[in-house]
Order: C-alpha cells, then sequence, then structure tokens
C-alpha cells in the first residue's frame, strides 16, 4: 500500500516518507523598518506575485514601510484566502506595514513557493481566517495560520523540486516574454499599416499600391445584428448543440467554445440570433469596455446574447481581415469617443459607431493583402498563447502530482 506521505510523482533517486510541519516550525515573522523616506523601491504583494509599485500603497509618505529581501514571505492578513501570499523575488524593497512578512528557517523558500497557490493551502488559509467587514475580507488568524501543515522531504529532494520548477517558471517567463513582444509588434503595425487621423494613405504599405484611401461611413458598408438570452426557466431551450455566446468570450482573435449551449428551439423561437461561421463580433455592452474593444471571429456558426452585435457586410467590398485590423486600429478613439459610462457597465453609443468613418483602399486585393497579413500575425500569436497555456497547464498538473 502506498504511503500517504510520499508524492505521486517523485525524482528516482529518493525514496522514504516526507515528514509534516506546521508553518510555525518554519517561518519567523519580522519586521525591520524603514527609516527614511524612498529607501528603497515600494513593492506590492498581490493575488499573482509580487509588483514594483509605481506610486505608492497609501498616504504620502513611505517611511516607516517594511524592508523585505528575496527570498522573504509576504502576505495580505486580510486578501490571504484569496491568494495574497508570496515569496519576494524582485529585491530588496519596501512593503506597507499592512502587511505579515517572515523569513524561513528551516525549509527552501523556492520548494515552498509553487504550493503557497494551492488549493488546499487556499482553503487552508480560509480557515485559519474569521469574517471581515466585507464579504471579500478575512481577518487572519496567526495562531491558527501557524498550525497549516506542510510535508517536507528531505534538503536535497527540495532543492531538486525547487530548480525543476524555478526551470519551468523560467520557461513560462520566456514564452510569456515572446507573446508580449508579438502583441506589440502588432500595436506598431496596426498604427503604421492604417491611416492616422486626417491621413488618405498608411505609413506603411504593400509595393503596387498607390491610390488614396476612401472615407466609408460604418452604417454605408456594416449591418449591426444583435441576439439575446433564451428563457432561462425554459429547460427546452438550453444544454443543445448550439454554441450560445456572451461578452465575456469575445476576447482572442477567434472564438469556437462558449461557456453555454442551446437548442435549435432556442432559435426556431426566436428568442435569440444566429450568426454564420466568420462573421466578426463586437462586444457592444460589458465592463470590459473600460479597457478593450473586443472583437473576434467565430470559427463555427453561433447563437449570440444581447451584448454583442454582429457585423454584417459585402465582402465583395469589405475583406474580413481587414475590416478587423481596421477596427482594432481605431481602439483609442472607439474607447474614448464612443464608449459611454452607464450607471454600472460600459457600453457602445450605437449612433456614434455607426458615423464613425472607415478608412478603406479602393482596391480589395489591397484589403486582402493587409488582411493575410494581420491574420497571419494573429495564427502567430495565437499559437503562442496556445503553448504558453499548455506550459501553464503542465505546471499546474506537476504542482498536484509532486506535492503531498
Amino acid at each position: 500500500m502506498k504511503s500517504n506521505q510520499v508524492p505521486e510523482i517523485r525524482f528516482p533517486e529518493f525514496t522514504g516518507d516526507w515528514k509534516q510541519r506546521k508553518l510555525g516550525d518554519i517561518l519567523q515573522e519580522f519586521s525591520v523598518k524603514s527609516k527614511i523616506e524612498n529607501e528603497y523601491k515600494v513593492l506590492s504583494s498581490t493575488n499573482s506575485g509580487m509588483e514594483i509599485r509605481k506610486g505608492r500603497v497609501s498616504g504620502t509618505s513611505n517611511q516607516g514601510y517594511k524592508i523585505i529581501e528575496d527570498g522573504c514571505l509576504v502576505l495580505s492578513p486580510q486578501n490571504l484566502w484569496l491568494g495574497n501570499i508570496n515569496i519576494n523575488n524582485i529585491g530588496v524593497g519596501l512593503v506597507s506595514p499592512s502587511y505579515k512578512t517572515f523569513k524561513f528557517t528551516k525549509a527552501n523558500s523556492k520548494f515552498i513557493g509553487p504550493q503557497l497557490r494551492t488549493q488546499r493551502m487556499l482553503e487552508a488559509y480560509k480557515n485559519a481566517s474569521s469574517q471581515g467587514a466585507s464579504l471579500v475580507r478575512r481577518n487572519l488568524e496567526l495562531d491558527s495560520f501557524y498550525q497549516i501543515a506542510i510535508h517536507l522531504p528531505n534538503d536535497n529532494e527540495q532543492d531538486k523540486i525547487a530548480n525543476f520548477f524555478n526551470n519551468m517558471d523560467s520557461t513560462i517567463v520566456l514564452y510569456k516574454g515572446k507573446l508580449d513582444l508579438l502583441k506589440e509588434l502588432k500595436k506598431g503595425f496596426l498604427q503604421k499599416m492604417f491611416p492616422k487621423e486626417g491621413e488618405k494613405v498608411p505609413e506603411v504599405r504593400f509595393p503596387g499600391f498607390n491610390d488614396a484611401w476612401e472615407q466609408r461611413k460604418f452604417s454605408d458598408e456594416i449591418k449591426l445584428i444583435g441576439g439575446a438570452t433564451p428563457f432561462k426557466g425554459n429547460e427546452t431551450y438550453w444544454n443543445g448543440d448550439i454554441i450560445w455566446l456572451s461578452s465575456q468570450e469575445i476576447k482572442a482573435k477567434y472564438v469556437n467554445k462558449g461557456t453555454f449551449k442551446i437548442t435549435e428551439k432556442a432559435v426556431s423561437d426566436n428568442t435569440t440570433k444566429m450568426v454564420s461561421a466568420g462573421t466578426p463580433l463586437i462586444v457592444s455592452r460589458s465592463g470590459i469596455l473600460a479597457k478593450r474593444f473586443p472583437i473576434s471571429i467565430p470559427t463555427v456558426d453561433v447563437a449570440i446574447n444581447q451584448d454583442i452585435k454582429a457585423l454584417i457586410f459585402d465582402n465583395d467590398k469589405l475583406d474580413t481581415n481587414f475590416l478587423v485590423g481596421e477596427i482594432q486600429s481605431k481602439e483609442n478613439f472607439i474607447l474614448k469617443s464612443i464608449v459611454k459610462t452607464g450607471t454600472t457597465v460600459q457600453s457602445i453609443n450605437i449612433p456614434d459607431l455607426q458615423k464613425m468613418n472607415l478608412s478603406v483602399p479602393k482596391n480589395i486585393n489591397e484589403q486582402r493583402k493587409i488582411g493575410d497579413f494581420f491574420k497571419q500575425l494573429d495564427d502567430t500569436i495565437a499559437l503562442h498563447q496556445r503553448e504558453l497555456e499548455i506550459l501553464k497547464n503542465t505546471k499546474k498538473a506537476f504542482l498536484q502530482k509532486m506535492f503531498v
């Protein structure tokens, strides 16, 4: 019978049970406060990692903030249960006195680090906290935190596991860097391959095309079609075979799945609208419009809800991938001039969108050339995104199997 004191996956040179310890056995709280203003850079612990803070956490002075070094544990007593716990890895800095800070005494911090936000630990943090002033805040009870159990192998096995996850994290950072670079490259091309405001030709152009671009009103070229939400209380409308999209699914360039599916009856009863594959979709109402203007192309036929508009147009006059790029190049203008803020969420002012001018080459072949260029770039970005997701999921799998 396999011991429950060893992980499911293990390096072959190690044997024997891991020893159970408590967090209180391996952590020592400390508090060293800065004596002068701006003694070090200001850091912040978040639910996803350590960050260099631009501006101050609170107040007008950072004198008296806690000084931490690499390898120190930092946590938010109110948000620990949500995952606000980190091992500092961005150098000596200052953190708000509201954080708890610890040093490791009997464990490799890099071995402990990957475990800090596993589901088991998040549940343990929640149990070590009591309800605070709001639903999202819980107050950490330090004595209960110190009682949380953790299993440790010998020092050599700790080091090997720590190095394994450190290498995996480095690979993830490398892939993310490549992905971010591609996204920045696309932003640059969007600025240069579509005319700036008041200009008739773009800064960068494929050879063989010289004519000035036309200004066409959005409403003259594109018809907007909206969807709806089938009645949730009618079971015959739901759990069918038709993908039904809401605004939360309009993120990447392409979309082929949604959270929910509906039946043909929901469509035949005219409770929503079907959209053909290849039809661009924009978000018309969502909080995301405060920051981004999402546009996606479904690769399969889909139904849409009321917060999405489908763009219907003549493909002999407008190339789909060109149009998506043209709209993306106007994102800043749309967010500033066409998005309106309601009482709860942002929405598109449809009359203003319909009055917006599109810059379009007279020659459909130039449109297609530009569209193909951005399609290839988008496909490369999507490939890197998938590779990054595979790496992250692989890490999650190892986290579940390489610790007790």
